[in-house]
């Protein structure tokens, strides 16, 4: 393994909730995190939204698929460099690596297959940096999961806390992470997180969220319809276990009927119902805490069915013990960037289920300027 420095880094993440361009740097050397740099979240023009939306669950596997996913790659990437270069202006040091996760459109390790769009060669001419990108491929390809990537980056934070303790993200899947007194880890996704949620509300009355939670908190849980969600398949299987955020479309379908406030508590209930579920099944040992980081975290709604569930345990936000909840994910991929230049493992067989620890990610350079 090669000797790493201290490197200023950059990560950006792309969630699968749809709301836009998470950026944050921090000082690492794949190990340590030695410092926290700015984060900030960038919305994506609607338009663009829209044309991601439009290629989420497509593969490549016509010439007009293909030509139609390019299209957005180009410009997801093209809008990627531009949150870059606005970024670093604002840094009072030069940025030596990029982490980029890019957008995933559709997630199949069943099937050995992940696509996340992002050109990490177009990134790094646009913006004379060193990029990382395409995480996970190389996990899928090897029969792991190629999901989660985070909890290296999750036991970093948690290095001086009490265990066991637990990091749960929110995003538009949810996934844990729980970390032993001996530092034994496992990690998986629960299922669902806010993408039911903001597919409903985006359907139903034409917004990206439930803002604050304030419908869910005002509708009535359907519990039969939640029985029903909570059937899924998924739910069944034991970690390392990782999800598409398309996989329960089918059984949300079941909302179809109520009001939109209900219909929000109960998409809702399902993430945290599944979180609970997650815990009490599938964990060595009950965690001391519960920190709930990721999109979720600023939905008090959420965060409340979750403690209700989970009232035995000491539930608590990201914020509450000093993180910057929303810059987590970006700055993981940051993270994991500065690991890939030293070659260390990304993904294990109690993270994804890979059969040996893997590096991950490809690196590219920029092209030299004409």
């Amino acid at each position: 393994m090669d000797i790493i420095k201290s490197m200023r880094a950059v990560g950006l993440m792309s969630g699968t909730s749809l709301d836009g361009v998470d950026i944050a740097a921090i000082r690492t050397d794949g190990v340590d995190v030695y410092d926290f740099g700015r984060a900030y979240t960038v919305p994506y023009e609607e338009n663009l939204r829209e044309n991601i939306r439009s290629v989420l669950g497509i593969k490549p596997d016509s010439p007009e698929n293909a030509a139609r996913i390019k299209m957005v790659e180009n410009s997801l990437t093209a809008f990627h460099a531009m949150v870059v270069k606005e970024f670093a202006e604002g840094e009072d040091e030069p940025v030596d690596i990029i982490g980029f996760h890019g957008h995933t459109i559709l997630h199949e390790p069943e099937n050995r297959y992940t696509h996340q769009i992002g050109d990490g060669q177009m990134l790094a001419d646009l913006t004379g940096l060193k990029v990382v990108s395409r995480f996970r491929n190389a996990d899928v390809l090897a029969g792991g999961q190629g999901a989660p990537l985070v909890p290296l980056y999750h036991a970093a934070l948690c290095a001086e806390m009490e265990k066991p303790v637990a990091v749960l993200n929110i995003g538009g899947v949810s996934n844990l992470t729980w970390i032993g007194a001996n530092g034994e880890m496992l990690a998986f996704d629960t299922g669902p997180g806010n993408a039911p949620v903001n597919d409903w509300v985006f359907k139903h009355a034409g917004m990206h969220m439930d803002y604050n939670g304030k419908l869910a908190i005002s509708g009535t849980v359907d519990e039969h319809i939640l029985a029903s969600l909570m059937k899924h398949k998924y739910f069944a299987k034991y970690p390392p276990k990782s999800i598409d955020r398309n996989i329960f479309n089918e059984k949300l379908e079941h909302l179809e009927g109520l009001s939109l406030e209900d219909g929000a508590a109960t998409a809702t209930a399902f993430t945290a119902e599944a979180v609970a579920y997650s815990v009490n099944s599938f964990l060595p040992e009950k965690p001391k805490k519960l920190i709930i980081c990721g999109g979720g975290a600023n939905n008090p709604t959420m965060v409340r069915f979750i403690r209700r569930r989970l009232s035995e345990i000491e539930v608590l936000t990201a914020k509450e013990v000093g993180w910057n909840s929303d810059a987590i994910e970006a700055q993981a991929f940051a993270f994991l960037a500065v690991r890939r230049l030293g070659n260390m493992p990304a993904t294990f067989p109690f993270t994804t289920g890979v059969s040996e620890p893997l590096p991950g990610g490809e690196i590219f350079e920029p092209h030299p300027r004409r």
